[in-house]
């Protein structure tokens, strides 16, 4: 199974975009998502230095618009990509990139998005002096114990033994003085503590625009970083991109998401490296593809090719089939075979050992058929039920 991920905050170098804008098509392409976002992301991505695109305002709209237009170089015709990829994912604002991918929501949109949620992050960053530090090996639990002594949130849990604190910078400094035991700081060179309380303004700005955001179900599974689980309706990937602004990136349950369905290769979109590096010490035995230049695209396509295995949502449009958000038993609440559910029942749950979760039928509809039986172990993804919605013809 193919795994496309895309990059957050920090994973951009001066120049990064040089070598993409010397094809005509995508430089095009790139032009247009700048009108979008009201910036000159070709200067940005060729000219400018580190300092420059350090700036959240910055360096988020470049991010997700080099991912979108290095994907459609990848795959020319993007209906292709949905009988190839098993699922996305994204880090931080990278889920914009994925939720884009998998048509969840439009370029368009992302970039509208990306725009209002670079700027309303760097408005909330100026409000207090904030960083985040990332925090390399020691104990877990030492390490959590000391973040809590010093006021600090773990913002990012990218992988077993690395974990982004964040918080003020007085919180960081206390904390850098009195290190948990064999634990390596390494204080991070971005704008704010981003995924934190700190970051709660942001939200509020998101929540305003994500109304008029028309969504759809996406082509292929999405697999959320708040916590792991594979999503299926748009409006919820929706919600999540507002409130991930002030949550914490648990990277680490999409890692366990990720071998859960079976991964075979994670290909990263540019700028890449940063979470095949991770999957390479996380996920041992899956095989990674960072693509950062153009002239990697033939080898990246012969990657597809090779580890490409379609998600099981792309069998049947994704409004008739609902799936596990997890792995673990699936408990039936709903009915039998030709039984009506009205919209937003809960027709079950996946029960695991860390957590329950609720699988909710967005529209009205009537029940054709059951994949699963009540009490049998799911995977993510897995396909528990198909519906015919009201109003629809099949």
């Amino acid at each position: 199974m193919l795994i496309i991920v895309a990059p957050g905050q920090g994973a951009q170098t001066p120049g990064f975009l040089a070598p993409w804008l010397e094809d005509p098509q995508f430089a095009e392409r790139m032009v247009w998502l700048s009108a979008v976002a009201g910036l000159d992301l070709p200067y940005f991505g060729t000219k400018a230095d580190a300092e420059t695109i350090r700036d959240t305002a910055i360096a988020q709209p470049l991010i997700v618009a080099s991912g979108l237009v290095a994907a459609l170089a990848l795959f020319p015709h993007p209906s292709d990509a949905f009988g190839r990829i098993g699922a996305v994912a994204g880090h931080s604002v990278g889920e914009l990139t994925a939720a884009a991918g998998a048509r969840a929501i439009s370029a368009e949109q992302a970039m509208v998005l990306v725009r209002e949620r670079g700027n309303a992050m760097a408005h909330a960053a100026a409000v207090t002096p904030t960083g985040m530090t990332a925090v390399l090996g020691g104990d877990p639990a030492e390490v959590m114990a000391a973040l809590t002594q010093h006021g600090l949130t773990a913002a990012n849990v990218n992988a077993e033994g690395q974990i982004v604190a964040a918080g003020t910078l007085e919180q960081l400094e206390a904390f850098a003085a009195d290190p948990p035991a064999k634990a390596r700081l390494m204080p991070l060179s971005v704008a704010g503590a981003f995924h934190t309380e700190h970051m709660k303004p942001a939200v509020g700005v998101l929540a305003g625009l994500a109304p008029a955001v028309s969504t759809h179900d996406p082509r292929t599974a999405v697999i959320s970083n708040r916590d792991g689980k594979v999503i299926h309706d748009g409006r919820d990937v929706m919600r999540r991109i507002v409130t991930q602004v002030a949550t914490p990136v648990r990277w680490d349950l999409c890692l366990e998401t990720m071998r859960n369905l079976g991964v075979t290769g994670v290909l990263e979109m540019p700028p890449a490296g940063t979470l095949t590096n991770i999957a390479k010490r996380a996920l041992p035995g899956v095989e990674t593809f960072a693509l950062k230049t153009p002239d990697q695209l033939d080898a990246a396509r012969a990657f597809v090719e090779k580890h490409g295995d379609p998600s099981p949502m792309d069998l049947h449009p994704t409004w008739r089939m609902l799936v596990s958000p997890s792995k673990g038993t699936f408990v039936r609440y709903a009915g039998a075979e030709g039984d009506s559910l009205l919209a937003s029942a809960e027709v079950g749950r996946v029960r695991s050992t860390r957590d329950e979760t609720a699988v909710v039928a967005p529209y009205g509809g009537t029940i054709v058929e059951w994949l699963v039986e009540d009490g049998d172990l799911v995977s993510p993804g897995q396909p528990l039920v198909r519906l015919h919605p009201e109003g629809v013809t099949v």
